[in-house]
């Protein structure tokens, strides 16, 4: 049972780094389109697009993760975003 254990925990810890990775990855873009906003004299905060993010994150939520839990989650990704963007 232990081994199991252990093996589970480093399957999450082995996903954690990669969200990490991911999340990162994803700040890096987000702050290249600020950068590409800003140039082109564009509004850096999109409400349209932010809604469309939760929208598509909703519909590719199949489970077991809490919908408005996910959503949340992701409402709070773009608004550390936006101030970094600032």
């Amino acid at each position: 049972m232990t081994d199991d254990l252990d093996a589970l925990r480093s399957e999450i810890d082995a996903l954690d780094r990669e969200i990490v990775g991911l999340l990162n990855r994803r700040a890096r873009l987000a702050l290249e389109i600020a950068r590409t906003k800003t140039r082109s004299g564009r509004a850096i905060i999109d409400l349209d697009r932010e809604r469309e993010v939760l929208v598509r994150v909703a519909m590719a939520n199949t489970g077991p993760f809490p919908q408005d839990a996910l959503l949340a989650l992701y409402r709070q990704l773009m608004e550390t975003i936006t101030r970094l963007e600032e």
